[in-house]
């Protein structure tokens, strides 16, 4: 089983050093004018710069995506400590969006990477948009005495993302603390010969449910500032009612200097 020690960075510690909101975000990832659609989370310091998070708000007052900002700095003055613990930036959300599944955002800084070796092994981004709350997510320990249950059960196929396939080996070997089960898409061909990580999109379980998704990306290719749209595989089921987002997108905001990671296309799923 993965232990990760953590170091936290949150937006309530930081708001009595005097931390401010920032005010920019867009509608759409390409655009860097805010509009009174767009609701912003606090601004957390993050490298040498500062990251949120945001809900886009449609005119009907739905959430139409929700996303994370991270300005350009935010990849420099990073630890690069091979034995040094993995950075935790807890994002809060914004106070009075609409709900999406969504219930906490956190971005990980790995600087040495994680398991499997030589696949996921270069400095990379982790950021998880959890449909668990804060303390749920933290409740996510080994030391809990029902955590070899926990981490033992799946969810049924059908609430997972089509294509997605848990690790081999027991569950209760690859669950990784504060986070859960990690799935990845059958179709990336991650782990096969000549593949080469850069950015991609996992989905994750814990206790029977589906409980992420985590766009994964390196520091490297962050630094080309490269573009990605594509669609996020849905379940062939819902297990709980909500918006879930069907579109997945990464664009630098030359306007704010900012990096933007967007979960769009919120769509109402019943659950069934």
């Amino acid at each position: 089983m993965r232990i990760h020690y953590r170091v936290r960075v949150t937006a309530a510690a930081l708001a009595v050093a005097g931390c401010a909101a920032l005010a920019s975000a867009c509608v759409e990832p390409s655009e860097a004018a805010p509009t009174d659609h767009v609701l912003t989370g606090p601004s957390v310091p993050v490298g040498d710069g500062t990251g949120h998070t945001y809900v886009t708000v449609a005119d009907d007052g739905t959430p139409a995506a929700i996303g994370i900002r991270l300005s350009a700095t935010a990849l420099d003055g990073l630890g690069t400590d091979m034995h040094a613990p993995m950075e935790v930036f807890d994002l809060d959300l914004p106070p009075d969006a609409p709900p999406t599944v969504f219930e906490s955002v956190t971005v990980d800084w790995n600087p040495h990477g994680h398991e499997p070796a030589g696949v996921f092994t270069a400095p990379h981004f982790d950021m998880h948009f959890y449909l668990l709350n804060r303390a749920e997510v933290d409740a996510i320990e080994p030391t809990t005495l029902d955590f070899v249950r926990q981490a033992s059960t799946l969810p049924p196929g059908r609430y997972m993302p089509v294509d997605y396939v848990p690790p081999p080996g027991p569950p209760l070997l690859q669950t990784v603390q504060r986070m859960g089960l990690h799935w990845t898409d059958s179709a990336d061909g991650i782990g096969a010969p000549g593949y080469l990580f850069d950015q991609v999109l996992l989905a994750g379980s814990w206790d029977g449910a589906f409980t992420f998704l985590e766009p994964m990306m390196t520091r490297d290719w962050m630094l080309t500032r490269q573009s990605v749209a594509e669609p996020v595989k849905q379940p062939e089921a819902y297990a709980e009612s909500g918006y879930y987002p069907t579109t997945y997108t990464v664009n630098f905001d030359d306007d704010t200097s900012e990096y933007v990671i967007e979960l769009g296309g919120m769509t109402l799923r019943e659950a069934s």
